[in-house]
């Protein structure tokens, strides 16, 4: 059985695992969405090619994401103290996932924009569009979509790492499942920490599979 003192921290772990997300999720989408579209822009192929630029910001993007995500959350902790005082608690944690998620992001819409139609960019190259206006009239509208998709495969893959974060005082669901279900051994309180992140998973990928429906041009 449940206790009422369970059920509220249960309810303050949901609270505290999405308020890691979601602020981890646009955080990463503030610094992961332009340099995206910088990896398209300075491609050899892109609209302005700079493969000396693109190619700095690769490397950086993918030694970013080679490091597991538990290796990152130790290795930041003197950045994490530095900008928010302390290295336990939901807060702190927004800083290694961020850092975490900002380069996938960037690979995602890297991913997304790369499947706009050539011939669109190459059309409004013709009628003397800048690149800020390719990038903000065509490119970002066009991909607008898959990026929303994308979003939504960032968010559930947060809301993943900062379970994990629980282990070292991260807080949310996955510091519940781990003081009381691993470590005191309440398999009951685990496996509902499990079904509830399950749960929350779906709502959010059913969320963002509805809302880039609405916004494809395509169908409708």
């Amino acid at each position: 059985m449940f206790t009422i003192e369970m059920l509220n921290l249960m309810w303050t772990g949901l609270l505290e695992t999405l308020y890691m997300t979601l602020i981890s999720a646009a955080l990463s989408y503030i610094l992961g969405l332009p340099l995206g579209l910088v990896l398209v822009v300075t491609d050899k192929d892109g609209v302005r090619p700079c493969p000396a630029l693109n190619r700095v910001l690769g490397t950086i993007v993918n030694a970013l994401r080679s490091v597991p995500f538990l290796i990152l959350l130790f290795t930041v902790l003197p950045v994490t103290r530095f900008l928010t005082g302390t290295t336990i608690g939901p807060t702190a944690t927004i800083v290694p996932l961020t850092i975490a998620a900002a380069p996938f992001v960037a690979r995602m819409v890297e991913s997304s924009v790369r499947e706009v139609d050539r011939g669109v960019i190459e059309a409004s190259l013709s009628m003397g569009a800048s690149t800020m206006q390719i990038v903000l009239r065509v490119l970002l509208p066009e991909a607008l979509p898959s990026l929303i998709n994308g979003a939504a495969i960032a968010t559930t893959t947060l809301l993943g790492y900062s379970a994990m974060a629980g282990i070292c005082g991260g807080g949310g669901l996955g510091a519940i499942a781990i003081n009381y279900g691993y470590y005191r051994g309440q398999v009951d309180v685990m496996l509902v920490m499990v079904l509830i992140l399950i749960l929350v998973v779906q709502l959010i990928q059913m969320l963002g599979e509805r809302i880039a429906k609405c916004s494809d041009k395509r169908i409708r």
